[in-house]
């Protein structure tokens, strides 16, 4: 009599084993060519810091009380955390529909909830990695006082979920790299950069105050700047508000792309 065969395994209301193989693939992902994705983004980080240090005399000056210095750091790792989180998820899906391999990823028993959160968490994983080096180099030309380990934990996972859910819905989206890049140059660097990463939005004039506190990307920064240094130029409780409340609106959105198949199932 033949021995019974393997007992099929049984799939509770999450896979969890799915989700975290698709999690440790993520993270292995970019881990492999770290040189590129952890590496990189320290040598550009400095760049800014000599730039504007240096070249732009801006260690002589203070804001809010505080050597622009520190005011100037928070900013920097940040940016890098949310750049290398979208980086990680929209280079990984895009990549996976030019290849045609993206079946590899819709076949196996992955609910829309798991794919969701198992790439997103793997750009949230190479985000905060990211910001651990780069803050751990700047540390060495700029004194890091931590103020509030709260809020800085908090805004540094929650805007690398931000970028990371952003950078799948962008990849599902486009068709090819160009579009991937468009979204890149035209949504994420200029969101960045007029975030109030390298200057306080009190110097703006009223309208484009207004523009500021209307970007997400502000409250991004302004909550992990606080966290480092106790300085905010807006209300805290409207940061963590605008960030959970952005983060939810492009989860269901990336959720249903999923669901529905959008751009994946020919």
């Amino acid at each position: 009599m033949d021995a019974a065969g393997p007992a099929a395994r049984t799939i509770g209301a999450v896979n969890w084993l799915g989700l975290w193989t698709l999690y440790v693939r993520e993270v292995r992902r970019f881990l492999k060519v770290y040189m590129q994705t952890v590496a990189a983004p320290v040598v550009t980080t400095l760049l800014f810091l000599a730039i504007f240090l240096l070249a732009l005399g801006g260690d002589t000056r203070t804001i809010g009380g505080i050597p622009y210095t520190e005011f100037l750091a928070p900013g920097l790792i940040m940016m890098a955390m949310v750049q290398n989180a979208f980086a990680n998820t929209s280079s990984s899906l895009m990549i996976a529909k030019v290849q045609g391999n993206i079946v590899d990823v819709l076949m196996p028993p992955l609910s829309p909830g798991e794919l969701v959160w198992g790439f997103a968490l793997g750009g949230v994983t190479r985000g905060l990695v990211v910001g651990i080096v780069v803050a751990a180099v700047i540390a060495i030309f700029v004194p890091l006082h931590v103020y509030d380990y709260g809020l800085m934990l908090f805004h540094a996972a929650a805007a690398s979920l931000c970028l990371s859910v952003l950078g799948i819905i962008g990849a599902i989206w486009a068709d090819k790299f160009d579009h991937i890049a468009a979204v890149t140059n035209f949504v994420v660097t200029p969101l960045s950069f007029l975030s109030g990463t390298f200057y306080s939005i009190d110097v703006l004039p009223g309208a484009w105050r207004d523009v500021a506190l209307a970007n997400p990307f502000f409250y991004m920064i302004d909550g992990f700047r606080y966290g480092l240094t106790g300085h905010a130029d807006s209300s805290l409780a409207l940061g963590v508000a605008v960030m959970i409340a952005t983060n939810a609106v492009l989860i269901v959105l990336c959720h249903a792309m999923f669901k529905r198949g959008y751009k994946l199932k020919a």
